[in-house]
């Protein structure tokens, strides 16, 4: 399968597009295994920024190819599934922030892949899902990053019931960061990539991943964690130049 995703960086930031409308942009093994090559040359990448992952075609992804599943042995499907989660967890790592630009479906798989997402852009059009009950193939996988980006009882309605909730509902629990026309999602995107951008790159890194190591642990812990990293923060050059800079009433200039 050729093209199943497409890669472009534009002013520091790469676009990943899923490019598999007529399955509407299943997380297929290839797929998921583009994905992953992709998002490992970005990790290698200097002059990539951020990443948006959006999609081609009416849907953003309907989740995992059903086919490749319903008849395979099950080291075919662990191995499956093994792949899907490193990719969620390649996402987590990235010292580079991911958004996700969604319109149309985003259901089970491809709601996971949202949900992981630093943040998320939607169209008015879109809805999200983990209607993988009615199939009996319960979401548990995509149920991790789901109960990690609503509350508990909310996300646990929509494991239960598999019922779609609208782009606004989701802007109101907290699973997407904004709801705009759907002309007006890749710009958007683009936008709020080059707003984050605009600070130090060595900095988003620092941060993103004490956002996430501190989610885990309870309070005390979390501040012990997150002193010593400020405590690390403030002994970089950007934390420097940047303190410098403000002092001094000028813009920063950043090396990263």
């Amino acid at each position: 399968m050729e093209n199943v995703l497409l890669y472009e960086v534009v002013d520091r930031v790469a676009v990943l597009t899923m490019n598999h409308p007529e399955k509407r942009n299943a997380l297929s093994r290839a797929m998921l295994a583009a994905l992953k090559s992709h998002l490992d040359r970005i990790a290698d990448d200097a002059g990539v920024r951020a990443v948006i992952i959006g999609a081609a075609g009416p849907a953003f992804s309907a989740g995992h190819d059903l086919r490749e599943i319903v008849n395979a042995t099950p080291d075919e499907n662990a191995s499956l599934f093994a792949l899907c989660t490193d990719v969620m967890e390649t996402i987590r790592k990235l010292s580079k922030p991911v958004i996700a630009a969604v319109h149309g479906v985003a259901t089970a798989a491809g709601c996971q892949l949202a949900a992981t997402c630093d943040l998320v852009v939607a169209s008015a059009d879109a809805t999200f899902a983990t209607p993988g009950v009615k199939i009996g193939l319960f979401c548990s996988t995509p149920a991790v990053a789901l109960s990690r980006a609503v509350p508990a009882k909310r996300a646990m309605e929509m494991l239960l019931t598999g019922t779609p909730i609208s782009a606004a509902e989701a802007e109101r629990v907290g699973l997407v960061n904004r709801v705009v026309p759907r002309e007006r999602l890749a710009d958007e995107a683009v936008q709020l990539a080059r707003q984050i951008i605009s600070s130090s790159g060595d900095t988003l890194g620092l941060g993103k991943r004490a956002f996430y190591e501190q989610l885990a642990l309870d309070r005390p812990a979390a501040y012990a964690l997150t002193q010593r990293i400020m405590v690390e923060n403030a002994e970089t050059d950007a934390a420097r130049e940047g303190m410098q800079a403000f002092l001094d009433k000028r813009p920063p200039v950043w090396k990263s």
